[in-house]
């Protein structure tokens, strides 16, 4: 009798086992299935917002009034009279000029 309740007690473990392989295999399938909705929405999300950026800039290309093209004056401005200007001058300085260093000749 003791290889009756042994082998029973086996067949739980076995049914236990099967029955953690297959909760851990359900909640990765469902993992899988809530990454690839994620994914969806966020694409369809992200797509959208372009397509409503682009959308809008469409919009005010077509509302707003282009920028004007410059024309040319029919009147002359007054320029400025080119003024007499001259560079200034160095002023003298206090200190010596250099003198040129004296070369010795072979000769003394």
């Amino acid at each position: 009798m003791a290889a009756r309740g042994s082998k029973s007690a086996q067949q739980r473990t076995e049914a236990e086992r099967a029955r953690r392989h297959a909760a851990r295999t359900e909640w990765h399938d469902s993992r899988i299935r809530r990454r690839v909705r994620d994914n969806t929405i966020a694409s369809i999300a992200g797509a959208v917002i372009v397509l409503a950026a682009v959308g809008s800039q469409v919009v005010h290309a077509q509302v707003a009034p282009p920028a004007p093209e410059p024309t040319p004056t029919v009147e002359p401005t007054d320029a400025p009279a080119p003024t007499d200007t001259t560079a200034p001058e160095p002023a003298p300085t206090e200190t010596p000029a250099e003198e040129s260093p004296v070369e010795e000749t072979p000769a003394g």
